[in-house]
């Protein structure tokens, strides 16, 4: 039995640590492909399941001065700045300023429009809704990608043995 634990530490360990190693930059490279391809896609009228909604909040969120057209434009020429600035690595601190900035325009919709987010106001969500939470996951993805700017990196070794995983 000693030698199955052995066994599955080492490959645990080595598991971990490979994690700790490659986990940033995956979720770099994957936050990035998921930004500019739901960017690109809005540079196709009707291929977006976004785009009504996008197109209404930023029309209102610029107070009409922007066209629905427009607004949809901006948006996916922003999104894919921020998928290449991610997939490419350049200019971070300027690319997760633009994925903050654009996540709290995803969130708008919730308060501009709820009965767009909402099928019970504040409990059941419509599609679009999910669509606007999934962005939580996303917007903690840039918060761990931007704690690594400075060069901070996930360790696979606590600093002390004893210490207790939240």
């Amino acid at each position: 039995m000693k030698t199955l634990y052995h066994i599955y530490d080492r490959i645990d360990r080595a598991l971990t640590e490979w994690m700790a190693r490659n986990g940033v930059r995956l979720l770099r490279l994957s936050l990035g492909l998921a930004f500019l391809w739901f960017g690109a896609l809005k540079f196709f009228p009707g291929l977006s399941p976004a785009e009504t909604l996008a197109e209404a909040t930023i029309s209102t969120l610029s107070f009409g001065l922007l066209t629905p057209e427009r607004a949809l434009f901006i948006l996916a020429a922003w999104e894919c700045l921020i998928g290449i600035g991610l997939i490419s690595g350049y200019f971070l601190r300027a690319t997760l300023f633009l994925l903050w900035l654009q996540m709290l325009g995803t969130f708008t919709p919730l308060f501009l429009f709820p009965e767009k987010s909402f099928t019970i106001v504040p409990v059941a969500l419509t599609i679009e809704g999910q669509y606007i939470i999934k962005n939580l996951a996303l917007a903690t993805a840039g918060i761990v990608i931007g704690a690594t700017v400075r060069g901070g990196r996930i360790t696979a070794r606590p600093p002390r043995d004893d210490m207790v995983p939240l």
